[in-house]
């Protein structure tokens, strides 16, 4: 099998699983408002609003901790496996130092309820959700950072498994605390808090349990028995999670701002762009899986200071990104017809998403390459100038086009919703187009050996 193939077995091995855990954490959201809205309208707002707070901690955590996949990966790829459990430890401890950060932030959220202006008949119920979930973050740190360790492993099959297995544990947690079953009070939106922290904490200890237990990391095993704190190594796997950290946040908070500049358009028009984010996100889990293997790749090689099975890693990833990319936008224009009636079946809400799915389309390769080269990026251990062009390309030129074409008159006639999707494609061809030539520059850079922790200076 020539090394390119072997390159692209290896990469499907990994993404595949990761893909399969995203689909099924993404499916934990929809139980939740699924359920929470059989209860009530007021239940069901509650977990919407305390969703938009919680979810973009857990990203910024998320991105945080990808910090130690690729630390990780150049470690085990240099087979210097007596550094995988302190550096692993590391990743654990950065991990629940965010979690009871979150907790605490999620806990003292009351004050920016009322500062938000949301109503105050829901706002009892979206501080006792965000109460219930707090003591699961924590946990879901945890999960976060033993899945770092067993992704640079090349085994992501535990994080497709406990994510299926946290959605069966979800959905009768959710029947039971909900409406209040088995001797336990109804609680309604409040018990999906409840439920979500036992999914966590479940998810978490399955993990630790699996790691310990399977012959697979018996060469490099995790032991926590024998505590290990390194301040410097702590430090850098902060600062280099920080700005992925950040990026995650960014990209994030630009939808929510749409989501707030066309409110003022109409239900409908909102409805409309709902559907096409929403649908698109979906689609966003197969290339950002992609992304994540591409990490642990380029980690692996530059471990073994492999030049070759460096370049094939990064082509592999960009190959397969451009596939995946390209299959995207043709389904979005062949299907976009049929999509919106997934969602309703208001005709002129299915007319406008139908519309808005073509500028989804367009923006698919580009999305799918600067998300891909971000991952490699990230797997050379470079993450701050990502940060700083990802930010640009969002907020310096995505919003400000997606505003002057969607609101004003600079450009002619204000284009609404279609305008801020201009914006987006934009703004990630811009991105794609600067991480794809930072990725160029890493690659003519000389491989330097092998270090312990700290990489080699970068301007």
């Amino acid at each position: 099998m020539s090394s390119r193939r072997q390159e692209l077995v290896a990469q499907l091995t990994l993404a595949l699983p990761i893909l399969g855990g995203q689909l099924a954490q993404t499916a934990n959201g929809f139980v939740d408002t699924m359920m929470a809205g059989r209860v009530s309208a007021n239940d069901l707002a509650a977990v919407a609003v305390g969703a938009s707070i919680w979810v973009p901690l857990f990203l910024f955590m998320t991105g945080v901790l990808m910090s130690a996949t690729p630390i990780l990966s150049r470690h085990l790829g240099g087979e210097a496996y007596h550094r995988i459990n302190p550096l692993a430890q590391q990743g654990i401890w950065l991990g629940l130092g965010l979690g009871v950060l979150c907790a605490l932030i999620l806990r003292s959220i009351a004050p920016v309820l009322v500062w938000m202006d949301v109503d105050p008949a829901i706002r009892p119920l979206v501080s006792g959700y965000l109460d219930a979930l707090s003591w699961g973050m924590p946990g879901a740190a945890l999960m976060l950072a033993m899945r770092s360790y067993t992704e640079s492993m090349n085994h992501t099959r535990p994080v497709l498994l406990f994510s299926v297995i946290g959605l069966l544990i979800n959905i009768p947690s959710n029947y039971v605390l909900i409406y209040g079953k088995l001797g336990f009070p109804a609680m309604g939106g409040v018990g999906c808090g409840w439920a979500t922290s036992l999914v966590m904490w479940s998810m978490a200890l399955m993990m630790l349990f699996y790691t310990h237990r399977h012959p697979v990391y018996q060469h490099a095993p995790l032991n926590l028995r024998r505590r290990h704190v390194e301040m410097a190594s702590l430090g850098y796997m902060l600062r280099l999670g920080l700005p992925v950290g950040l990026s995650i946040f960014f990209e994030v908070s630009i939808f929510a701002v749409i989501a707030l500049l066309i409110g003022s358009l109409g239900a409908q028009i909102v409805a409309s762009h709902q559907i096409a984010l929403n649908f698109t996100s979906l689609i966003f889990m197969v290339p950002l899986s992609f992304s994540l293997a591409a990490s642990v790749r380029v980690g692996h090689a530059r471990g073994r200071h492999d030049e070759q099975g460096l370049r094939h890693a990064v082509q592999v990833a960009l190959c397969i990104t451009t596939v995946v990319g390209v299959t995207a936008a043709a389904a979005l224009v062949l299907a976009r017809g049929w999509i919106p009636h997934i969602y309703t079946n208001n005709r002129d809400v299915i007319e406008l998403a139908t519309y808005l799915l073509l500028f989804a389309a367009l923006y698919q390769v580009s999305d799918a390459l600067q998300v891909c080269a971000n991952g490699c990026l990230r797997g050379f251990e470079d993450t701050a100038w990502p940060m700083i062009m990802t930010l640009f390309a969002y907020w310096g030129v995505g919003l400000p086009l997606g505003y002057g074409l969607g609101l004003t008159h600079w450009f002619g006639e204000p284009m609404g919703p279609a305008g801020f999707w201009i914006g987006l494609v934009a703004g990630l061809t811009v991105a794609a187009i600067l991480l794809g030539w930072r990725l160029r520059w890493r690659m003519r850079q000389a491989l330097s050996p092998p270090t312990d922790v700290l990489p080699p200076t970068s301007p």
